[in-house]
């Protein structure tokens, strides 16, 4: 079994509260959003409700900013802890 020093534990620790982050935000998006539809449906925008703005539209969006927010916050973190791939990607 491979031990891991304390800045490999630390990096880890940094991905795993980031990955746990925005767990939470799909899961609010998809189910909790979704749960509370029929509240929301006086809530428009451009004139559709919310619960079917957030179905049709919404949440992909938000799906889309979470892949691009990880793979940021990866690449600054990779960074950091001088990870980078061998690629030579800077």
């Amino acid at each position: 079994m491979m031990q891991l020093d304390d800045r490999q534990r630390a990096y880890w620790r940094r991905n795993l509260r980031l990955t746990a982050w925005l767990l939470g935000v799909w899961f609010f998006v998809s189910f909790v959003i979704s749960y509370f539809a029929r509240e929301l449906e006086h809530i428009l925008i451009l004139d559709i409700p919310l619960g079917f703005y957030m179905g049709a539209q919404g949440a992909p969006l938000i799906y889309l900013l979470i892949v691009w927010w990880y793979a940021r916050q990866m690449d600054g973190l990779d960074h950091d802890y001088g990870v980078q791939d061998a690629d030579g990607e800077q």
